[in-house]
């Protein structure tokens, strides 16, 4: 069973590296540049307030909250009561030290977790989440779950631990997406056609043979709908008409193999449906605003000095 949500999470390389946490009780706070582009902000325990730019009031966290900062460029998190006075500042720590010790019955914990992602996929995730959301921990149990089993490899230091603080990190991503689509209707784009039931026989078709020529009556037919009415809610719910989203779905194994393999221009052209190599790098040009092999140099680094730093 073909699952195309995951299918474009490997294209874009969406990766979750838990980047720092700490540990904390009484009244404190923790300020500092947020450099990353998608940032996850996890409530382990306690409770806790935070603010970033775009934001005119304090997001309030409670156990298990998660919130999504998308494209922020700096954050305060503070515990303990409200309003004035002095707080001891909190310096999240990369290696964790501070959290073997924690004690969750009282402490205020926090974890960060940083999303990477290639360019390809900002315009698909990242333009279509809110500047900062929250996932709430009584709507998602199983990401409750997840947080609690990534806390206790951060904090338990076992042998391992590296690469299970790897693997969840990954899984919280993922879970926390989830987890905001049941909460939240998304925008028109990507997250929110790949995961349209009615639209997902049309979309397994276009996934499995993206070469195919595939006309909008073929699609509506395997979505069991009218072809008007299967246009209506695709625009509606991808933001674009169905044959435009196959051509960047096109787009997107074009970009991966680039990046990837060594393969021939002409023969990716063929691969995925181009009449001609012609065909393909104008296609290319116009939706990635470059030529195809130009891409390939520049994201591969081989492209020469001068050209490498015009492109900076």
């Amino acid at each position: 069973m073909r699952d195309q949500l995951s299918e474009v999470f490997d294209l874009v390389e969406i990766r979750g590296l838990v980047s720092g946490g700490f540990a904390a009780h009484g009244r404190w706070e923790a300020r500092r540049p947020c450099r990353d582009m998608l940032k996850l902000i996890a409530m382990v325990s306690g409770h806790g307030r935070l603010l970033t730019d775009g934001l005119d009031e304090p997001v309030h966290l409670a156990a298990g909250d998660i919130a999504i900062l998308n494209y922020r460029t700096w954050l305060r998190h503070e515990g303990g009561d409200p309003g004035p006075g002095p707080r001891h500042r909190i310096g999240p720590e990369e290696n964790f030290t501070g959290l073997t010790e924690a004690d969750r019955s009282t402490d205020d914990v926090v974890i960060g977790i940083a999303v990477d992602i290639n360019p390809a996929g900002r315009e698909l995730l990242l333009q279509r989440l809110p500047p900062v959301g929250v996932v709430k921990a009584s709507a998602a149990a199983p990401l409750r779950i997840l947080l609690d089993q990534l806390f206790g490899e951060v904090a338990g230091n076992r042998t391992g631990s590296a690469f299970a603080v790897r693997q969840y990190g990954q899984l919280l991503v993922l879970e926390v997406l989830r987890a905001y689509l049941d909460q939240t209707e998304a925008p028109p784009g990507w997250l929110r056609v790949l995961t349209d039931d009615r639209l997902r026989p049309a979309l397994a078709l276009m996934h499995a043979e993206p070469a195919t020529s595939w006309s909008l009556e073929d699609l509506a037919r395997a979505a069991a709908m009218s072809r008007s009415s299967f246009a209506r809610r695709f625009r509606a719910a991808a933001g674009m008409p169905p044959l435009t989203y196959l051509s960047r779905y096109r787009m997107l194994l074009a970009q991966r193999a680039l990046r990837h393999s060594d393969a021939r221009v002409g023969s990716l052209a063929a691969d995925l449906g181009y009449a001609s190599e012609a065909a393909f790098s104008n296609a290319f040009k116009r939706e990635i605003g470059e030529s195809p092999l130009r891409y390939r140099h520049r994201v591969r680094g081989e492209l020469p000095g001068r050209e490498q730093a015009a492109l900076a």
